[in-house]
């Protein structure tokens, strides 16, 4: 959401970092990172599930190896 605000900045006048750029050139950079933010968000969500999952696998492993009682 930052990243839509910051395109929308541009248009009323913010400064940038690229000054040779115009005004709608800038703006329309930020809006695809802002759609491509969105869009690996979902990905990068799953991913880092699927490590605390695989994480939580190993750790519950270990305890039946162990033969320590599991609480879940």
């Amino acid at each position: 959401i930052g990243t839509f605000v910051s395109a929308f900045t541009v248009l009323c006048g913010a400064r940038t970092d690229l000054p040779d750029r115009h005004m709608c050139c800038v703006f329309w950079l930020n809006i695809a990172a802002a759609l491509i933010q969105i869009l690996t968000a979902i990905v990068m969500v799953g991913w880092i599930m699927s490590i605390f999952w695989g994480m939580d696998m190993v750790i519950l492993a270990s305890y039946k190896e162990q033969g320590i009682p599991q609480q879940l």
